[in-house]
């Protein structure tokens, strides 16, 4: 019976040893397991599926990722830096640039103006001698008119005592009135004013306005001379002088000698300056419109016959006289210049040289 008892005790202990020794190694399969899971897991959360073992290069992977980070941010950032030390000093070099380019200007207006004032000076100079000499050149003017002035008055007391025949006195009466007939006819002619509109409607069409105001004016100034002409039908022969004022004068023209008396010389004078001062408003106005030269273009010139009276002298007398003067008018007018005259008390008329040498008068005294 003990014997059966031991036997029976070894067979349980036994079974009991296998079955510890199972559950033993089956927690040891399961604690192993768990622990394989949680390293796959593991690996599959850090992206990848490697072994436990290969953990620690991982590591040292990512500390040397990071420090390569760490190096690259550090390079950026000096590089930034150098890029804002470069810009820094761009700005400091343009600002540098801007203010020589800015101290060049101020010295190069500073040098315009400088050279303007100079100059401006110079023109005042210049002008001021022009004045000087100019003034100089009315008062040498202004004495010869004086001696000539009082010649003709010498001339005109020897004149005084010397008339003409009653024979000439009547037939330089009947030489007026045909001049004045005539004249009359060259008024009433309506070619003329034909002629005037005609050029009035081509300055209009050129629009060269300042010759148009120009010749409107003159034609003005004729309508008011005709005016006074017409009014005068009652002219007292005996009481003016040049019918029996014997003459003193000869000049040449178209080939032959001219006598003429002081009256009719007195209107020749005034034939070439009554033109010149024509002229110089025809190519002042020229100038002003920017047009070509051309007196013979000008309605004045081909009209020529302002100042006209119809007394003393033959109508083409006073034109040819009238146009000498018109022509130098003109090119001083148009040059804005005083070559050939003088402005002098509100009247422009010719230097008394050249009127001298265009009258050509010779004394018959």
């Amino acid at each position: 019976m003990k014997r059966i008892g031991i036997i029976c005790t070894a067979v349980l202990f036994a079974v009991f040893g296998t079955a510890a020794l199972a559950y033993s190694q089956q927690d040891q399969q399961d604690e192993k397991q768990n622990k394989t899971e949680k390293e796959a897991a593991a690996g599959k959360q850090q992206g990848n599926s490697k072994t436990p073992e290969q953990q620690p290069p991982q590591q040292e992977q990512k500390q040397q990722d990071q420090r390569t980070q760490q190096e690259q941010r550090k390079a950026q950032q000096t590089k930034e830096q150098d890029q804002n030390k470069q810009q820094q000093e761009q700005r400091a070099t343009e600002q540098r640039q801007n203010q020589q380019q800015q101290q060049q200007a101020q010295q190069t207006k500073k040098q315009d103006q400088n050279k303007q004032q100079q100059d401006q000076r110079a023109t005042e100079q210049r002008q001021n001698q022009q004045q000087q000499a100019q003034q100089k050149q009315e008062h040498d003017q202004n004495q010869q008119q004086a001696r000539a002035k009082q010649q003709q008055q010498d001339q005109n007391r020897k004149q005084q005592g010397e008339r003409l025949s009653q024979e000439r006195h009547q037939q330089l009466i009947e030489q007026q009135q045909q001049r004045q007939a005539q004249y009359r006819q060259h008024l009433d002619q309506q070619q003329e004013q034909q002629l005037a509109r005609q050029r009035t409607a081509l300055l209009q069409q050129q629009k060269r306005m300042a010759q148009f105001r120009f010749q409107e004016e003159y034609l003005e100034r004729c309508r008011q001379q005709q005016i006074r002409f017409r009014n005068d039908r009652d002219h007292d022969y005996e009481r003016d002088p040049y019918f029996y004022a014997a003459p003193n004068w000869r000049y040449y023209r178209e080939g032959r000698y001219r006598e003429i008396n002081q009256y009719g010389a007195d209107l020749l004078r005034e034939a070439v300056n009554h033109g010149y001062e024509e002229g110089f408003r025809t190519g002042r106005a020229d100038r002003e419109d920017r047009w070509r030269s051309n007196y013979q273009d000008s309605y004045a010139y081909q009209d020529a016959s302002y100042g006209y009276s119809g007394y003393y002298v033959d109508q083409d007398e006073y034109n040819y006289y009238f146009r000498e003067g018109f022509r130098r008018g003109y090119d001083d007018g148009y040059r804005s210049r005083y070559q050939y005259g003088r402005y002098s008390e509100g009247r422009y008329s010719l230097l008394d040289n050249l009127l001298i040498q265009i009258l050509g008068f010779q004394s018959l005294r």
